[in-house]
């Protein structure tokens, strides 16, 4: 899963509500220290998250409007998260501003929408998917030995090169604490692993048992990586590559994204959209999507 899923924000909660503004007077409470009306909490609501919530109702509308995301797409990604997160389903929901499953189903159509729209010019190979596919059929049991630099890494490898023990240089050189009271075992994975850097997925499922990899630069530093057991699925357990292949290039592209790749494919259908903001309070709704300098200015003082 991707780490986009809990970052979403409240807003989708209050989309319904955040309508209701510009409307008539209704009283929505009443009090006998007075009544509050539909503007009122209108106005309340555009104070504490005005933005988010338009931007989610205009996201909605707009993407819906060129791509399609149906209940039966939303029920497949909501099982694979409660499926790698477990227990800690509900927690996390309530952790990300969410106050039922309802209420985050809406947000994950629109994420859904926003991958749609990011991966439409994105090409995969068919070479690339049929590797993914082999890939598929099969967990793999690696071991690795992280260090912070190439120079080490190098060291390593020339060690294990001339027979010394893995689970011993583990133990001498690694970073991973947590993985050295295992030799460096990180258990079995899957090519799906969620917490998994893809670039370490994808270098360890080249491996053959027992084969060694040279040095391999991720996020968080140098790794040394050994495959120790290679677990097939079933034949009867698998499905038609024929069958798969178009969703599974999909899941490639969408594994490819990254935060400016969405956002420039928002920047785009919301310039095809002709957005135009109404009220003077939410006028900067969109200006960090569609405002490139305005964008970059943010960007640089969020790095300070």
């Amino acid at each position: 899963m991707k780490k986009w899923v809990f970052t979403l924000t409240m807003a989708a909660g209050i989309v319904g509500l955040a309508g209701c503004g510009g409307q008539n007077s209704d009283t929505v409470a009443k009090t006998k220290a007075g009544n509050v009306t539909k503007e009122e909490l209108y106005e309340a609501m555009k104070d504490k998250a005005g933005e988010q919530a338009l931007q989610q109702l205009v996201f909605e509308k707009v993407l819906s409007k060129e791509y399609k995301v149906s209940d039966k797409e939303v029920d497949k990604k909501l099982d694979e998260l409660k499926e790698q997160l477990g227990p800690q389903f509900e927690m996390a929901l309530m952790q990300s501003g969410f106050k039922d499953e309802d209420d985050f189903r809406q947000s994950l159509k629109i994420n859904l929408l926003q991958e749609k729209a990011a991966v439409k010019d994105m090409k995969v190979s068919e070479e690339e998917v049929k590797e993914y596919y082999n890939n598929k059929q099969k967990e793999i049991e690696v071991r690795h030995i992280l260090v912070d630099d190439e120079k080490t890494a190098k060291e390593v490898k020339s060690k294990l090169d001339k027979g010394e023990d893995f689970k011993k240089l583990a133990k001498e050189y690694s970073v991973d604490t947590a993985a050295n009271e295992q030799g460096g075992s990180l258990g079995t994975i899957s090519i799906d692993e969620p917490q998994m850097d893809e670039t370490f997925k994808k270098e360890a499922f080249k491996l053959k048992k027992n084969e060694i990899s040279n040095p391999v630069e991720t996020q968080f530093g140098w790794h040394i990586i050994q495959v120790t057991d290679i677990k097939e699925k079933p034949k009867k357990d698998r499905q038609p590559y024929d069958k798969v292949k178009d969703d599974y290039a999909h899941q490639l592209k969408v594994a490819k994204l990254d935060p400016e790749t969405i956002q420039e494919a928002l920047k785009d259908e919301l310039k095809k959209a002709d957005v135009k903001v109404n009220d003077k309070d939410l006028k900067e709704t969109f200006d960090n999507i569609l405002n490139e300098k305005k964008a970059e200015d943010d960007k640089k003082k969020a790095e300070k």
